[in-house]
């Protein structure tokens, strides 16, 4: 990873001079060596911080790896984007190209600074307990890191490059894992260590909600582990969340979208945002907007929703309505109500889940006014409880072992009758319908579940029933991975392998 080496070497110190409350631009004079610049509390918590300056880049976790996403049969491209339209179709031609090739170097710069936190921070002067949050948030977001990348570039034949955090950037490039279980392995032995040292979401003050916290090192191990089909790891560390995590699920499916309610009990892990100054944090709510707003804001008109997950919903799903905007349905928008129609939506409709900021006059502060950066005062979620509960019942379900108590707590607050006997068929409709749209990942559920082949062998409709993608060729030998960036074999002369087949 030869790549990654030279620009950490030259610029990791210096970023984590720089704070992450909207002063991002400001370059400290002069560059400290690495062992000059560990010494105080301050010196700790100025380099922790720098951890999470690259989340809030507009194509980290506003579109970025969301375009993977957008692979799924629940969305298409809703603009003319050559990088998105080949990724989703499964073609090699989005190699080497766009937003999809920064993703790899974004996320190990991530884990390069989380390092760093790691490797210095017993010669900090402070308390062991200042020591041991920053250790468990750097912990955390190294894992969070190596997640992303192992699941979407990992298999078992090849895993991603790991780090050795105890030592200064190796200049030389770093093969890749021999298969994706080693990097689940580490993922997994880092985030026992995190989640012994965070503090709960409770022992936080309000301003440092948005950092990562017991809870939410619990919630990703049972995701971990259910990636790895470990299941009874999966459901032990669910179940950690539900009994321990003080998490419950709000009582309206709508709510948990509102700002007031970033960190309510149903928020594990989500990226933080602002509208002021020139805005940082998560663009999807603008990303999804009908583009160009209607002539009175700058949306992007990107991932809109297929007819197949809008019938997925059962009659009388709550769910449906706060998922999807589709043409003729009444909606609020800059103070005004309306009737949705889109000029744009090749479907006819549009993802609600984001819009609820958008509902208040665009003055009140609740949307970037610089629409070119368009996000809101919404911590996007990246992981809820309702997950947690969904990964616990899926675990459940693999151990021939009942799951109706907790897929029936989804089912609830969903307005729909219980069930008893629920099946792993159950277990998707819920995902589906409970997450679309979001983070948790649709295509790699689909991947993971072998379920990829057959459900991308269909074309995909709009509300009118009008075809608005073909069918595509997914081969799950080649396509259960996305190809490794080109910029980062060529930086690593052929040290990092492409996965077989792209």
């Amino acid at each position: 990873m030869k790549f990654f080496n030279k620009i950490f070497l030259v610029s990791g110190i210096s970023a984590m001079l720089l704070s992450c409350t909207g002063e991002l631009d400001v370059q400290p004079e002069g560059t400290p060596t690495e062992a000059s610049f560990w010494k105080t509390e301050n010196d700790l918590i100025t380099g922790a911080n720098a951890m999470y300056k690259p989340l809030y880049g507009e194509e980290f976790y506003g579109r970025g790896l969301f375009w993977f996403i957008n692979a799924s049969d629940d969305m298409v491209t809703g603009r003319n984007r050559g990088e998105a339209d080949n990724a989703k179709n499964f073609s090699s031609n989005y190699i080497a190209s766009g937003d999809l090739e920064t993703q790899w170097n974004k996320r190990y710069n991530v884990i390069g600074v989380a390092n760093r936190v790691i490797r210095n921070i017993d010669n900090i002067q402070t308390s062991q307990a200042i020591k041991n949050k920053y250790l468990g948030e750097a912990l955390f977001m190294s894992s969070r890191m190596y997640f992303e990348l192992a699941s979407n570039y990992g298999n078992e034949k090849a895993g991603i490059p790991i780090i050795d955090r105890t030592k200064e950037p190796d200049p030389n490039p770093i093969p890749r894992a021999a298969n994706v279980k080693v990097n689940y392995d580490y993922i997994v032995a880092d985030l026992k260590k995190a989640a012994e040292l965070l503090p709960s979401q409770a022992e936080l003050p309000a301003s440092d909600y948005g950092r990562p916290h017991k809870a939410a090192a619990w919630a990703l191990l049972a995701k971990v582990y259910l990636f790895m089909k470990d299941w009874d790891n999966a459901a032990y560390w669910a179940n950690e969340v539900m009994t321990k995590g003080n998490r419950n699920l709000l009582g309206s499916f709508a709510d948990v979208f509102k700002a007031e309610n970033n960190y309510s009990t149903e928020y594990i892990w989500s990226v933080p945002s602002t509208t002021k100054f020139t805005g940082w944090g998560s663009i999807l709510p603008g990303v999804m907007l009908e583009n160009k707003g209607w002539g009175e804001y700058n949306g992007w008109g990107y991932f809109q929703p297929t007819k197949e997950l809008y019938d997925e919903f059962e009659p009388g799903d709550l769910r449906k309505n706060v998922t999807i905007l589709k043409e003729g349905d009444q909606f609020t928008f800059n103070g005004t109500v309306r009737t949705y129609a889109s000029s744009n939506s090749v479907t006819k409709a549009q993802f609600n889940k984001y819009m609820d900021a958008f509902k208040y006059s665009l003055k009140e502060g609740h949307v970037n006014s610089n629409g070119d950066y368009p996000c809101t005062d919404l911590a996007v979620p990246i992981m809820r409880y309702a997950e947690v509960i969904l990964i616990k019942a899926e675990a459940l379900i693999m151990k021939g072992q009942s799951a109706d108590t907790e897929i029936n707590m989804i089912r609830k607050r969903a307005g729909l009758a219980p069930k008893t006997g629920c099946t792993l068929a159950d277990l998707k409709h819920e995902r589906r319908c409970e997450l679309a749209g979001e983070w948790a990942d649709r295509h790699r559920d689909l991947v993971r579940w072998g379920d990829a082949q057959a459900a991308y062998a269909k074309a995909l409709h709009g509300m009118d029933g009008k075809e608005v993608w073909a069918p595509r060729n997914f081969n799950p030998a080649v396509h259960n991975v996305w190809a490794v960036p080109q910029a980062e074999i060529v930086n690593s002369h052929g040290v990092i392998k492409q996965n077989e087949g792209w």
